[in-house]
């Protein structure tokens, strides 16, 4: 099972981490980590090169557990609120694009948000 965690401050969402492979498929032919793959990358791209903002992520290759902090999602960080809600909302997309796959999926995905600060860096 794969779990995701969302963080949240004050309503907005800056970042996720994802643990665990989802077991729903044989490892290189598991659609479902393909997707969750596919999806993340997408999230980190768009914050680094759509929205030119700084996207700090992890990505363990031995787990493939993954982590992403978007600062510029949250008004201590970026002065911008066009770029906030746009960064935060990106985020917050893929969250509700996960809870419907936990739908079908329930026995390969848990999701969750938690409201919390950003590490210090």
């Amino acid at each position: 099972m794969t779990k995701i965690t969302f963080y949240t401050q004050g309503g907005y969402y800056y970042g996720f981490e994802e643990v665990g492979h989802t077991g729903y498929g044989e490892s290189g032919d598991d659609v479902l980590c393909a997707a969750l793959s596919a999806m993340t990358m997408l999230i980190i791209n768009a914050v680094e090169i759509s929205y030119d903002s700084v996207a700090d992520y992890t990505i363990d290759d031995k787990t493939a557990d993954i982590r992403l902090v978007v600062k510029a999602a949250l008004p201590e960080y970026e002065s911008d609120e066009r770029r906030q809600y746009a960064l935060s909302g990106l985020i917050k997309a893929y969250y509700y694009q996960l809870m419907d796959l936990t739908e079908e999926y329930y026995d390969y995905l848990e999701v969750e948000v938690e409201e919390r600060e950003p590490d210090a860096d």
